[in-house]
């Protein structure tokens, strides 16, 4: 072998610069955002649509176990979906923190005065809000996932476990603004998702983004739909049938 057919030394490093320098930039960062976004709603769709299994004429309570079963079932495919995620948001929200220093240092003395300009209260409550959501992300995944300080957990059930957690009036209460804040990230979020990925055009018009509206009203109202109703005493009592490889004995 010639030293002309080797590889250059620099060559394997080149895809690595390019991806440090698309990660520096602007627009890369707002791209990632862009991109981890809309992954983040595809996530929050299908999450919602296993909650609403809590409405299945009936047997709720078995739909719900089959359906966490499956999810078990998928086994390491689950792991890596999980791990997608916790990627997806930690690159979403550094890539936010990050612009939002990047606009405080390039201009370090406020203006001193400001003109109003076309804006939505998803705007206005993206950061705040996604503090909110990250938080309650942790609280739910400890109360409904691992049972922590939830008042009868019992593994693979969530449906007593949701009905028996909603129960509790300040958990409805951070459920419900938690949703709340998440509909008007989700519409604005989306809106901005699609127009830095150019599939929307800028505009001056947020009450006209109806496609970030109709997801933003049809996430917000399919979330609340479970603790409102748990709340009211809609959910009764049920038994769900395991078989004895799933019972909460087995899983201790």
């Amino acid at each position: 072998m010639t030293a002309s057919s080797l590889p250059a030394a620099g060559a394997s490093r080149a895809p690595v610069g390019r991806l440090r320098r698309f990660w520096d930039s602007s627009v890369g960062k707002k791209v990632v955002m862009a991109v981890t976004g809309l992954g983040g709603i595809g996530f929050v769709v299908a999450h919602m649509a296993g909650n609403l299994q809590m409405f299945v004429p009936g047997t709720p309570a078995q739909a719900m176990h089959e359906y966490a079963l499956g999810l078990r079932k998928l086994g390491p495919l689950l792991w890596v979906a999980r791990a997608g995620l916790v990627v997806m948001v930690v690159l979403h929200a550094t890539a936010a923190l990050q612009l939002i220093a990047r606009n405080r240092a390039a201009r370090p003395v406020p203006y001193s005065r400001r003109v109003g300009q076309v804006s939505t209260l998803g705007a206005k409550t993206m950061r705040a809000g996604g503090i909110l959501l990250a938080l309650f992300v942790v609280f739910h995944i400890l109360d409904m996932t691992l049972g922590v300080g939830h008042p009868q957990f019992v593994h693979l059930d969530p449906y007593n476990n949701l009905r028996l957690g909603f129960q509790r009036w300040w958990a409805v209460l951070f459920y419900v603004v938690a949703v709340i804040f998440l509909g008007l990230h989700l519409f604005h979020g989306a809106w901005a998702s699609w127009r830095t990925l150019g599939l929307r055009r800028a505009s001056d018009r947020p009450l006209h983004r109806n496609i970030a509206i109709a997801l933003a009203l049809f996430v917000t109202l399919g979330f609340l739909a479970v603790p409102v109703a748990a709340a009211l005493g809609i959910f009764e009592p049920q038994t769900v049938v395991m078989d004895a490889a799933h019972t909460p004995e087995a899983a201790q």
